[in-house]
């Protein structure tokens, strides 16, 4: 519960300090005075957004700091999983500098905004008037039903479920509009990968058959032109071999007359055998040299495939086929492995609709069996707000399909009065039968939940008289598990409360500011025959106030 809050440079406040207690606390004042500013503060400690008009002194920081006791509601996990210091005695402060830039602090830990609504969730239920209407939400509606069927650890397992499952069911979609484009095209790169697999392209292939296309084509001219070399070279007497070999016996008849002839007679020697040699090598090849009709004709043939593939594919190369080739392999295997993905994939999300599907079984029967534990509660509560004859209908009906929170819809149908046909909650029920509906609603739920601290902002709006006395019953007895705070006009509500705070607004020099002031027992029998008959009190007043607070 909140024990105190510190204001600091907010709206019409200077500076103010105020301690609070449990139980039942009220806070009155006139119209203007700044109650709402009160709740402006809180909201700001809770994580709404601020902007510089939330500074009394535009050159002053705004500073709000609020002291939570915690010892009692296990929010320890929430500070772990955070990673914040966890004190029973929790400080959250909020500071808006000149700048218009915002800081927040847990325990002097900086957070985010984020992290601060999400603990102010487990602090404080701030009810204003225009929140009323939430009970014709849906979400609203489901809120209450789950609070009261403990559903609370199913839903969660279940949005959890649900995420994955979602998850999932994206991904196979994905993968299945993958796989169909992929199978459109999969024939037609089967047919282009056997293609090229039945070419049996190797690295090099292509200069190696070009050399033997063009021997093979050329086999007439390559033999003349050898058979007249080996003539020249063999001829018996003007052969080069011949003349070589005189040259050679010329030389060594004079090489031993110099140093310098001795090596022209061994250099025409090595000439000399350098040829003999060549000559026996285009023998050999000449012998070797054949017509081949057929070799040729199947060169030719890979040759033409080898172009026409590379055609195909716009490429100039062998190993950019085979590059191709490598490509369409990955491409094929590639389709297959998602249809294997689908598959798996499938079988997951087969298992969470099991998954899914039972523990919305649990909840709609949680939810079930919750829903004359409401009505009942609401037709009691209500009796005694003035609402005898009320009735209430709440369909639960099952669906196919998965929602945030389970496989039901829901629709709240409402009676006030014997006699009437049910109708739909937020269409029939008049400004005054939700007020007191709701805080029927939020009676019941006090009990259900372990939330610190609820605010009633002038929840009492069109009542009067003995419900004003039956709605103030309720909010004291709500105060017996929960810190209660109402705002509020009426003297029958405020007559209530354990403790009472007024809020007003005082001229110091050239300026106006709202004071909060906690009254003493006096002050309490004084402000509230005030709101019984004015600012003129008279003793029929006071006795009332007095009768009323006894």
């Amino acid at each position: 519960m909140i024990t105190s809050l510190s204001i600091h440079n907010f709206a019409l406040i200077e500076k103010l300090v105020i301690d609070f207690s449990g139980g039942f606390s009220i806070i009155t004042g006139e119209t203007g005075a700044g109650k709402s500013i009160l709740l402006g503060a809180l909201g700001l400690v809770l994580g709404k957004r601020a902007d510089l008009t939330s500074l009394k002194n535009k050159e002053e920081k705004c500073i709000i700091e609020a002291h939570f006791e915690l010892s009692n509601y296990q929010l320890k996990p929430f500070f772990e999983d955070r990673d914040l210091d966890y004190e029973d005695d929790t400080i959250i402060r909020r500071e808006i500098l000149p700048s218009g830039k915002s800081r927040a602090f847990i325990n002097d830990t900086p957070v985010n905004l984020q992290e601060l609504q999400e603990l102010g969730v487990f602090l404080i239920d701030i009810h204003s008037q225009h929140q009323t209407q939430e009970l014709a939400e849906d979400q609203y509606q489901f809120q209450i039903i789950d609070a009261i069927a403990l559903n609370k650890d199913s839903i969660n397992q279940y949005n959890h479920l649900l995420k994955g499952y979602k998850k999932d069911t994206a991904q196979l979609k994905a993968l299945e509009m993958q796989f169909e484009n992929g199978r459109k095209e999969q024939d037609y790169h089967s047919f282009l990968l056997d293609e090229l697999v039945a070419a049996q392209l190797e690295s090099g292939m292509q200069e190696a058959l070009e050399l033997v296309y063009e021997q093979l084509n050329n086999v007439e001219l390559i033999k003349e032109n050898l058979d007249k070399s080996l003539s020249i070279a063999n001829d018996e007497h003007i052969g080069l071999l011949q003349q070589l070999n005189d040259v050679k016996l010329a030389l060594q008849k004079i090489a031993g007359f110099s140093s310098a002839y001795h090596l022209l007679s061994e250099r025409v020697s090595i000439i000399s055998i350098e040829m003999n040699d060549i000559a026996q090598e285009i023998i050999h090849q000449s012998e070797n040299l054949s017509q081949d009709p057929q070799q040729l004709e199947s060169v030719n043939e890979k040759l033409q495939l080898i172009y026409h593939l590379q055609k195909k594919h716009q490429v100039a190369t062998i190993e950019e086929l085979l590059s191709i080739q490598s490509n369409l392999e990955l491409q094929v295997i590639n389709v297959d492995a998602i249809e294997s993905q689908i598959t798996a994939l499938q079988k997951d999300i087969d298992i969470s609709q099991s998954e899914l599907n039972n523990i919305a079984g649990v909840i709609h029967k949680k939810r079930a069996l919750a829903i004359p534990v409401l009505t009942e509660k609401w037709i009691a509560i209500l009796a005694d707000l003035g609402m005898p004859n009320v009735r209430f209908n709440i369909e639960l009906k099952p669906v196919n399909h998965y929602l945030a929170n389970g496989k039901d819809e829901l629709q709240f149908l409402f009676s006030a009065n014997k006699g009437s046909e049910f109708g739909l909650l937020k269409k029939i029920a008049s400004g005054g039968e939700m007020s007191r509906i709701m805080l029927a609603t939020k009676a019941i739920l006090a009990a259900y939940s372990r939330l610190p601290t609820i605010i009633f902002d002038e929840i009492d709006t069109g009542v009067s008289g003995e419900i004003a006395n039956k709605m103030g019953e309720i909010m004291k007895a709500m105060s017996l598990q929960m810190q209660v705070f109402a705002i509020t006009h009426l003297p029958q509500i405020a007559a209530k409360g354990t403790t009472h705070f007024k809020v007003f607004k005082s001229v110091v020099g050239a300026y106006t500011q709202t004071e909060l002031k906690k009254l003493s027992a006096e002050e309490r029998v004084v402000e509230i025959a005030q709101m019984l008959s004015g600012s003129i009190v008279s003793d029929s007043a006071l006795n009332h106030a007095k009768a009323l607070l006894n």
